[in-house]
């Protein structure tokens, strides 16, 4: 959104630059055409102020609309050739700021009107001056030829400028779409994954409720019949259940990895992660209350993956700049982490990744029914802050998987 707004107020900086262009560019013309119709006609000293004005003040409609600035500067010219007299020893039935309005129009005209127009356009010009420049005396082969070519080179160069602009235009559109529908695909990938690593967590606890559901009538004697029955109703509930999400979830599954023989990480494994992160040269500094064995799994592995997605992020971005992580255990879990400005002496561009940085992040926060938040520091550096609830509401899971 940033981009699109910076290249709107870049569109609207150049089209007021064009329009004071314009505005010089007619006042010169004006200022050449005035002073100097006397010595190419033999008009009256109260009309010369018009037919200059008809010859410069056209192409302030360059932008705003050529074509109708094209055919007030056309049919002036055809007016002022039929209608006004030249002075002796002047071969050219209109003036040289005229023509110079007039070609300037016709390339406007190829540039931005429709293309049927252009050739209307390209026809009655030639016309114009094929037939104007006929009766200056010179050979008709070099006034019929030489400006109709003239004429064709300009549009055919207006066309080419126009079709490298739209060529330009479709080029930023298309990557415009492609990096959405990257963003978008990033998103539902982190939420299959998401799914995917709830799935093994609800698996876990759903296959020992089936094993306690078994095992209690070994376990606890003096079971009543009825209660035995009740056991086995609700280990054949579970075990019907852990089906039907293995059923559903595996489809999304595409490492060829079976839910059962891969165990998710928790919040307990946290400090041995950024252990891992130190031993590889990450200079990471990390503080971490007690109380990450008490936090639910789900949270946890939200809490596992949103530190392994900032430490990947910093390594990327900000290659040998020190990295902070603060992890707090409260009435809910707060994480923070922060690195400065990277060090490294040549900054290399980025690496290709297949994870979706910080939305899906947002992602995983949102999952479990936390929020967070990530962007630049004052000082230059970047910090990730996410708060998670140590007890998970229901509807969060729910909203997780759905």
């Amino acid at each position: 959104m940033v981009g699109k707004l910076s290249g709107q107020a870049r569109a609207l900086r150049a089209r007021q630059w064009f329009d004071a262009f314009t505005l010089v560019l007619a006042v010169v013309f004006i200022s050449v055409a005035w002073p100097t119709l006397h010595l190419t006609h033999k008009v009256p000293a109260a009309a010369a102020p018009f037919i200059a004005g008809f010859a410069a003040f056209p192409v302030l409609l360059l932008r705003v609309n050529p074509l109708l600035g094209w055919a007030v500067s056309a049919g002036s010219a055809l007016l002022i050739a039929l209608a006004v007299p030249n002075q002796p020893g002047n071969t050219i039935p209109f003036q040289v700021v005229h023509i110079l309005a007039l070609f300037a129009l016709v390339f406007a005209v190829a540039v931005r009107a429709p293309i049927r127009m252009v050739g209307v356009v390209w026809v009655a010009t030639s016309l114009l001056f094929a037939t104007a420049m006929a009766k200056t005396g010179d050979s008709f082969a070099e006034a019929g030829f030489g400006w109709p070519l003239a004429i064709t080179g300009l549009v055919v160069f207006g066309l080419l400028i126009r079709w490298v602009a739209v060529s330009r235009q479709a080029l930023l559109k298309s990557e415009e779409e492609t990096e959405l529908e990257r963003a978008r695909r990033a998103i539902l990938e982190e939420k299959a994954r998401i799914a995917r690593d709830l799935h093994d967590v609800v698996a876990h606890h759903m296959s020992m409720v089936v094993v306690q559901a078994q095992t209690a009538p070994y376990r606890i004697s003096g079971l009543s019949a009825d209660a035995r029955a009740e056991f086995e109703s609700i280990g054949t509930g579970a075990r019907a259940a852990l089906n039907e999400i293995r059923g559903m979830l595996g489809v999304l599954r595409s490492d060829g990895q079976l839910p059962e023989h891969a165990p998710q990480p928790s919040a307990a494994d946290v400090p041995g992660l950024l252990e891992g992160a130190l031993r590889a040269g990450v200079p990471i500094t990390w503080t971490v209350e007690d109380g990450l064995d008490a936090v639910p799994d789900t949270t946890g592995l939200a809490l596992y993956r949103i530190v392994q997605e900032s430490l990947a992020n910093a390594s990327r971005h900000a290659p040998g700049a020190a990295v902070r992580v603060r992890i707090a255990c409260g009435s809910e879990l707060t994480l923070e982490v922060d690195n400065d400005r990277s060090v490294a002496v040549r900054p290399g561009e980025p690496s290709p990744t297949s994870g979706s940085g910080i939305a899906g992040m947002q992602t995983r926060a949102a999952a479990v029914g936390g929020v967070l938040t990530a962007g630049p520091r004052p000082d230059g550096g970047f910090q990730v802050r996410a708060q998670l609830p140590v007890t998970l509401a229901p509807h969060a899971t729910l909203a997780a998987t759905n």
